[in-house]
């Protein structure tokens, strides 16, 4: 394990509980993923309105934020395999054919072009209160406030997560607060996209540990 330091400086989770990232240095972090607009915009009036209410989201922002945009291609297999099974399955030959040349027109657009799927995230972080020597006080098993700090951010996380969805919703953006399994996973397809994109979200948060490092054997690029 060759590359453990290298994914210690780039992974640096120490654990996932709670939809809160906890992460090494002592700081805690919550994800938000947004959608696009909830409705089409129709005309250049309502897309300056969304605009100008997403400027006045930021400007009213009392905190920082991390804005994370991902950009991964499309696994078009599950897709195809469902047209043929339809195709397969359907009692009118007609409908048949037209699942079946459908399927033929992805496989050819996926041979002829990278198909994008593009994600947006909102990073947002509880308040820092001198968490790091807490943390690591704690780890090493001497009482401390580290489970009320813990607690305080968990409850901060979940307010803040609250507002900004509030706000964003106001724009017309769908928001929805990830998950233990999709934290975990988002963290594992940022430090091994490849390795991400050949599974499914895992059953067990356990897993993700031992898939960090086994990613952390690996140097991206060397597989």
């Amino acid at each position: 394990m060759k590359h453990a330091s290298v994914q210690a400086t780039r992974l640096d989770v120490e654990g996932i509980q709670d939809s809160v990232v906890q992460l090494q240095d002592g700081e805690y972090r919550a994800v938000l993923e947004v959608s696009g607009s909830a409705s089409r915009m129709e005309d250049d009036s309502q897309q300056e309105a969304v605009m100008a209410g997403f400027a006045g989201f930021l400007n009213a922002l009392a905190y920082p934020i991390q804005i994370l945009v991902r950009s991964s291609p499309v696994d078009l297999t599950r897709y195809v395999a469902s047209l043929e099974e339809r195709a397969r399955l359907s009692p009118s030959a007609e409908l048949a054919e037209l699942a079946h040349d459908h399927a033929l027109f992805v496989q050819g657009l996926a041979r002829q072009r990278t198909l994008l799927e593009r994600r947006f995230y909102v990073v947002v972080p509880a308040e820092s209160r001198q968490t790091a020597g807490l943390w690591l006080w704690h780890r090493r098993g001497r009482p401390g406030p580290a489970d009320a700090e813990m607690d305080a951010a968990r409850r901060q996380l979940t307010f803040r997560c609250e507002e900004v969805a509030r706000q964003l919703a106001r724009c017309g953006l769908a928001v929805r607060r990830l998950s233990d399994l999709e934290l975990a996973h988002l963290y594992l397809a940022c430090w091994s996209p490849e390795r991400a994109r050949a599974q499914r979200i895992r059953p067990r948060l356990d897993d993700y540990a031992t898939l960090a490092v086994r990613a952390a054997s690996v140097a991206p690029g060397d597989e």
